[in-house]
């Protein structure tokens, strides 16, 4: 059977579901694994706060039940990573959240790692899972472009935003490698990556690459 990564987007946006499937053009291949995208009705339209994340975690969870016999791998496809411990505990195949690998692919490509959140209340969120990843050190700065998930359907907006966050970081703050901090983002690596000179993580396609080792190999 061939292998199946399904890459769960746990709010109910598509429009942020066709942005990560498209992303994900560069990692499929004639006969590799098949890498399925899908939206969680449930969600919230994006996930904003602790709340949205509280109230996810189950209709996540029954989602990826009703995968599990086809899949090789899950992938969360949200930056708080929700739900990635529940599902570990329900599933014998790999799971991986877009924060905790996206963080450690950027840890690969450069020394300090600086992140783009949307929103400032993210950040405390995200500054609690870094602390319990051990990785605070080498962290430059957890920065907000101050739009929320249904906001970045402005492309020019969003990248204005990225592009002026991204060179704070890279230049006062002393990041050599920049992660963008929502899924809501994924398509944008490559032109924010031309304007900043150094390494920018699209952390989807990046734990998708890992997804794709763990199916093929079967770890």
């Amino acid at each position: 059977m061939t292998p199946k990564i399904f890459v769960l987007n746990p709010n109910s946006s598509q429009v942020v579901t066709d942005g990560i499937d498209a992303a994900m053009a560069p990692l499929r291949m004639p006969g590799g694994p098949e890498i399925h995208c899908t939206t969680l009705a449930e969600g919230p339209p994006g996930v904003q706060n602790q709340r949205d994340i509280d109230q996810l975690v189950d209709p996540l969870c029954r989602q990826a039940q009703s995968l599990a016999a086809q899949a090789s791998a899950f992938v969360v496809a949200c930056f708080s990573d929700p739900g990635l411990h529940s599902l570990r505990e329900i599933t014998r195949v790999p799971v991986l959240g877009i924060a905790e690998t996206g963080v450690l692919t950027a840890l690969s490509l450069g020394h300090r790692f600086g992140v783009i959140s949307i929103l400032p209340a993210s950040i405390p969120r995200h500054l609690r899972y870094f602390g319990a990843m051990g990785v605070t050190d080498r962290l430059a700065a957890d920065l907000s472009i101050g739009m929320g998930v249904q906001e970045l359907v402005d492309r020019t907006k969003t990248m204005e935003r990225l592009v002026a966050v991204g060179l704070q970081l890279r230049d006062q703050h002393r990041a050599d490698t920049v992660v963008l901090g929502c899924a809501g983002m994924a398509g944008m690596r490559e032109e924010l990556q031309r304007h900043l000179g150094i390494p920018v993580v699209e952390p989807t396609q990046a734990t998708v690459a890992v997804a794709l080792g763990r199916a093929l190999l079967k770890w």
